[in-house]
């Protein structure tokens, strides 16, 4: 089924008995030949549907679509190349078929119109061709001119009655009056005598009128034969009576496309009726899907934002804030073990830190930067727990608003789910640049004073730790818990050291890890409050 609003397609539909000429004046009008090798026309028998097309370059561009595929060509080939898309859609012979082959010609100085060139009218069917061609023919006639918005184009022959003519009687059938029926008056220099008579008594009742001209013969080029035409209904002692407003190629693209005009004009408020009945139809779902995404949006926010749990008062699950401070605190103390345990994990690092001393590896910055490195796994599993809840308590919440719709909820689903994912890759790509940025900027921070008020803090339990581990000694008070066997028989001086630098290590870590703490805290918060306010109006809507 089409959905939307089908705008309709003026053109203009040519028809004309066999050999009336309708060729040689498709070919004035687009500026290309479309005779074969041989000087013949080629015969039509498919609908080809030329559509012109103005165009400022001066190399002209040529294409055929048909069959779902699109073909270049060019001035010289496309003859070549129609025939070959006849043999295609109408098999070798001289079948017919209604599937139409169109061509768009981009030339400068061609009329924008778009021009329907039908199979020759024929009642006798000739060797090769079916026995129910006329048939055939006026079925393809009638389906392409029947269309209210059709430009009907008769070529009539100056040499022959209009009255008998086959495709006047076609076009009767549909337009009776003649009020959207042209007639283009063809070898007017073949047969002059008294062709002012049959145009002025208009005995068929064109209502569109009359325009004579004169076909190119041989290989003259369009230049000469619009010069030669002009002078043959200047000069001609019986052509050049007929009024200059209706003779001429020029005259018959410039009528053509003020027709086209005119039709356009008078369709329009029927096609602005139509997308008006169309946006109404639509007005109505789109309200309701926006007054419940409002509703939706406003429940998030008590969730994920202010802490109200009024709406899931029984669902622990849904209680937000409350879980994303477990999480953020479950976060935090990843971040500190040093600071929470000064025992087992203090005694292992400091043996750490006296092998760098040992080394000569006094800068206290490589061990920083290998403890950084463990914040990478812990950060990232943090944020996608953080970003997966939050994907479950957005497609529950907005679930439950559009229950009573199931028309809108697969695509809201589909949609949040991707929302929350380019939402979970931006707060990765942010904590894989907050925690690079600490490793590569470490022992930095603009409150020195806070730092050294740690450290001295820090350093008051050298005394103990070297009481704990003097002599043989293996721990007591805050370092009861540590194992100190390999401390026995270190120099003060060394213990003295090292345990400076892991002072200073511990005093430096506490600041950075409240630092992640907060800015995730933050960073988080954030994503959260745009997800809520701005991001699903953006995306889902």
């Amino acid at each position: 089924m089409k959905e939307g609003v089908q705008f309709p397609t003026i053109s203009v539909v040519v028809v004309g008995d066999k050999s009336s000429g309708k060729t040689s004046v498709l070919e004035s009008l687009a500026g290309i030949s479309l005779s074969t090798r041989g000087g013949q026309p080629i015969c039509t028998r498919v609908p080809l549907i030329m559509r012109l097309q103005n165009h400022p370059n001066p190399n002209p561009e040529l294409f055929l679509e048909f069959a779902g595929k699109t073909v270049p060509t060019d001035e010289q080939h496309v003859s070549a190349a129609i025939s070959l898309a006849t043999e295609e859609i109408a098999g070798k012979g001289k079948g017919l078929s209604n599937n139409p082959i169109t061509l768009v010609v981009k030339k400068k100085g061609v009329p924008n119109l778009t021009i329907v060139d039908l199979p020759g009218i024929t009642r006798v069917p000739v060797h090769g061709q079916p026995e129910d061609i006329y048939e055939q023919i006026s079925k393809i006639i009638m389906e392409f001119i029947t269309p209210e918005e059709s430009i009907i184009l008769n070529v009539l022959p100056a040499s022959v009655d209009f009255c008998t003519c086959e495709s006047i009687r076609l076009s009767k059938k549909v337009d009776r009056t003649g009020r959207r029926t042209l007639a283009v008056v063809t070898r007017a220099d073949q047969s002059p005598q008294g062709l002012l008579d049959k145009v002025a008594a208009d005995d068929i009742s064109i209502g569109l009128g009359y325009v004579c001209v004169r076909n190119r013969i041989g290989d003259e080029s369009f230049d000469e034969a619009r010069a030669e035409e002009a002078r043959l209904f200047d000069t001609h002692p019986h052509l050049s009576k007929i009024d200059k407003s209706i003779v001429g190629i020029p005259v018959l693209a410039e009528w053509l496309v003020c027709i086209q005009a005119e039709i356009i004009i008078k369709f329009l408020p029927e096609i602005v009726r139509k997308i008006n009945e169309k946006l109404n139809s639509f007005s109505q779902p789109c309200t309701t899907y926006k007054h419940i995404l409002d509703h939706a949006k406003d429940s998030l926010r008590k969730i994920l934002l202010q802490g109200e749990f009024d709406e899931y008062p029984d669902e622990n699950a849904m209680h937000c804030t409350a879980r994303l401070a477990k999480m953020l605190n479950m976060y935090s103390e990843a971040l500190k073990p040093d600071a929470q345990d000064i025992s087992n994990c203090f005694a292992k690092s400091l043996i750490d830190k006296i092998r760098v001393l040992e080394e000569s590896i006094s800068d206290f910055r490589a061990i920083l930067e290998n403890k950084m490195e463990a914040i990478y796994p812990i950060s990232f599993i943090f944020v996608e727990n953080v970003w997966d809840y939050v994907e479950r308590v957005f497609v529950r919440v907005l679930s439950r608003h559009y229950e009573n719709h199931p028309e809108f909820l697969p695509l809201v689903k589909r949609k949040a789910r991707k929302l929350i994912a380019m939402k979970k890759k931006q707060s990765i790509d942010w904590a894989k640049d907050a925690v690079e940025m600490e490793m590569k900027l470490a022992d930095y921070t603009c409150h020195r004073e806070h730092y050294s008020a740690l450290y001295r803090k820090l350093m008051a339990d050298e005394d103990e730790f070297l009481e704990a581990f003097g002599g043989n000694n293996i721990g007591g008070g805050v370092f009861r818990n540590a194992d100190g066997v390999h401390l026995r028989g270190m120099e003060t001086s060394l213990k003295e050291e090292a345990f400076d630098v892991a002072t200073r290590v511990r005093a430096y870590w506490e600041m950075v890890s409240t630092r992640m703490v907060d800015n995730m805290a933050l960073h988080l918060r954030f994503a959260v409050l745009n997800l809520v306010t701005q991001d699903i109006e953006a995306v889902i809507t």
